[in-house]
Order: C-alpha cells, then structure tokens, then sequence
C-alpha cells in the first residue's frame, strides 16, 4: 500500500474498539467497505460522510486488500436455497 494511504488508516483501541478507521475521524473501513458492497458510488459516500475524501476511500480498499493478502483460508459458506 503506498505509504500516504497506509498513513490514513488508524487503528486505536480507544476508538470504535480499535476497529481500523479513517485518521481523524471515526468512520471505518468496514463501513466504507459495506456501503461500497451495498453499491453506494464513493460520490454518495462522500455525500453522506463530508470528512471523508476520495483518498480515504481509496485508502480503506487498499487496507482492505493489504489485510487479505495474508495466507489465511476464509470459509465461503453457500446458501442451501
């Protein structure tokens, strides 16, 4: 991850319980994450969230993927309809 998006997420236990959030604020990336999943645009993200800014969005996919990137197995359950 470059190292200015590296730089904008935080983690800190005395904020949101030490979940990884944007510097300054208290916005998550798992936040960012599921609004982005749910198919909000970043531009109806950074309307509802006026202290988030594209490289912060931009910074939680990278943390994102940085955080996948390690060799660790994660179960897909499928659903039984």
């Amino acid at each position: 991850m470059q190292k200015q998006l590296k730089q904008m997420v935080v983690s800190d236990p005395r904020v949101m319980m030490g979940k990884p959030v944007i510097v300054g604020t208290r916005i998550t990336v798992e936040l960012i994450l599921e609004k982005l999943a749910a198919g909000e645009t970043p531009e109806q993200i950074l309307e509802s969230h006026p202290r988030l800014t594209r490289e912060a969005i931009q910074a939680a996919l990278a943390f994102a993927a940085e955080a996948l990137r390690y060799d660790v197995i994660y179960p897909i359950v499928e659903n039984a309809s």
